[in-house]
């Protein structure tokens, strides 16, 4: 004696006949955790008793139980700030290793800014071309601190802890949202006084989102309305070349307008001609500041 099971026909149960008295139906999104079975009483004719097992999918929204986690950890960035000083902010690769020429620039660029303008340098803590800019920093004896991010795209992902910075000039934080606004607050100038900037160099995804986030937020005035705050692109070996020639198409098809973007950002080929600019833009000498040498970098072989 045959047994019956069903398949689903829009709103309609169609009972076909079968050989086995249990038939289960995956979950039809292909994920293996849940699924729904069926167990058929040897009866005929309809109508069929049908038991039904279905385990559900879990879930897990441990970190998003409530908006005030989010705010919390807002919060703890800017005491943060608070406690160590606003300055300047790097956004960068996380993959580009010691070994690779953009990282020795980077922290030869790290160490002469934060010499120049004698403030806290931040990144987001991670490793590749942010490590570059704290490692130079520190070089030059100058604070830094920074807003790490459980995963990141390079390595340190296994650890909410950084391998050689002291845990209260940094934050580990479990949002990105939370992340982004500690990186545009370090930023934010309050007084005339006050030297800081945005420096970014070659990355990728992550950073071309955070470029672009901060670079709307200045297009906006929403940073540096009242204290112009400087942004500077490090257009390493041509690194941004193609993207910059994306946003002259973009005036070309009127989607900014024209010397839009440029008024926004100074993007500078060489460290040297960030130095400068950030000299201009201040109004500060670069003459007579210690540590600030031009011509051959030793540790990068090239010319600035």
């Amino acid at each position: 004696m045959g047994l019956y099971s069903f398949c689903l026909w829009g709103s309609q149960i169609m009972p076909i006949r079968h050989q086995h008295e249990r038939v289960e139906f995956p979950q039809f999104n292909g994920r293996k955790e849940c699924g729904i079975a069926f167990e058929l009483l040897k009866q005929r004719p309809c109508p069929l008793k049908i038991r039904v097992s279905c385990t559900p999918e879990h879930v897990d929204f441990k970190e998003r139980t409530s908006p005030d986690e989010v705010r919390k950890e807002i919060r703890q960035c800017y005491d943060l700030i608070h406690r160590l000083g606003r300055g300047v902010v790097y956004l960068g690769s996380s993959r580009m290793g010691s070994d690779h020429k953009h990282y020795v620039q980077a922290v030869e660029l790290g160490k002469e800014i934060a010499k120049f303008l004698d403030c806290t340098s931040w990144s987001g803590a991670g490793p590749g071309l942010m490590d570059a800019a704290t490692k130079g920093a520190l070089e030059a004896g100058k604070p830094v601190g920074g807003f790490k991010i459980g995963k990141e795209a390079g390595e340190w992902t296994a650890s909410n802890f950084h391998p050689y910075l002291p845990s209260e000039t940094y934050l580990t934080c479990r949002f990105f949202s939370a992340r982004k606004h500690g990186l545009v607050d370090a930023v934010i100038r309050t007084s005339s006084s006050d030297k800081t900037a945005v420096v970014a160099l070659p990355g990728g995804i992550g950073t071309l989102d955070e470029v672009f986030e901060i670079l709307a937020l200045i297009q906006l005035e929403r940073i540096g309305s009242a204290l112009p705050v400087p942004f500077l692109l490090m257009n390493y070996d041509s690194f941004y070349a193609k993207l910059l020639d994306f946003l002259d198409d973009c005036e070309h098809w009127g989607t900014v307008s024209k010397g839009e973007v440029g008024s926004l950002w100074k993007v500078c080929d060489s460290n040297s001609e960030a130095l400068t600019y950030l000299s201009e833009f201040y109004d500060l000498p670069l003459q007579g500041k210690p540590g600030l040498q031009f011509g051959v970098s030793t540790m990068s072989g090239t010319s600035y």
